[in-house]
C-alpha cells in the first residue's frame, strides 16, 4: 500500500468522517430527522464546494506538483513536492484542502446548531493552525523568498486573494 494512498484515507477518516461525527456527539446525539431542510440544503451545498476544493487541490498537487506538502507533526505522510505550488487552487488560497474541509465542517456545523459542535470545529481550526505553521516553516526553509512572496499575496486558508 503506498504511502500516498495511506495519507488520502487518514484524510477521508479524519476530516470527512471522523471530524463530523465528533461534532455530531459533541450536539448530544441530535435526532438527524429534526434538522430543517434549509440546513440540510446549506449542508449539502457547503460539503460539494468544500470537499470539492479539497479534492481538486490533492488532485493538483499530486499530478503538477508530483507530491504533497502535507507533513503529521512532522512525520513525512506523502511524498513532498519539488516545486512551491502557487497556482491552481494553490492560487484561491495556500492551504486550500484544509479551507475545503472547513467549508465543509461549516455546513455540519450549520446542521447541528450546537455549542457542542462549534467547541469542536473550534479545537480543529486552532489545532490544524498549529500544524499548519509547523508547514509554513519547512515550506520557507525549502522555498526562502519564493514561499515569503506567495505568503504576501494568499491568505493561510481563506479563499480570496489579498
Amino acid at each position: 500500500m503506498s504511502r500516498d494512498f495511506i495519507g488520502y484515507l487518514l484524510g477521508l477518516i479524519i476530516f470527512i468522517i471522523g471530524i463530523p461525527f465528533l461534532m455530531y456527539l459533541a450536539s448530544g446525539w441530535p435526532n438527524i430527522s429534526q434538522i430543517g431542510f434549509l440546513q440540510w440544503f446549506v449542508l449539502i451545498i457547503l460539503a460539494i464546494i468544500g470537499i470539492g476544493l479539497s479534492v481538486w487541490s490533492i488532485a493538483y498537487m499530486k499530478n503538477v506538483g508530483k507530491g504533497n506538502p502535507f507533513d503529521a507533526f512532522n512525520h513525512e505522510v506523502a511524498p513532498r513536492t519539488n516545486s512551491l505550488m502557487t497556482d491552481g487552487p494553490y492560487g484561491i488560497c495556500r492551504n486550500p484542502m484544509l479551507a475545503g474541509v472547513f467549508i465543509y465542517h461549516v455546513g455540519v456545523l450549520i446542521a447541528l446548531l450546537s455549542l457542542g459542535a462549534l467547541i469542536v470545529f473550534v479545537i480543529e481550526i486552532l489545532i490544524m493552525s498549529i500544524q499548519v505553521k509547523k508547514e509554513e516553516q519547512r515550506l520557507k526553509k525549502d522555498f526562502g523568498e519564493e514561499y515569503l512572496q506567495y505568503m504576501k499575496h494568499t491568505y493561510r486558508f481563506l479563499p480570496i486573494k489579498k
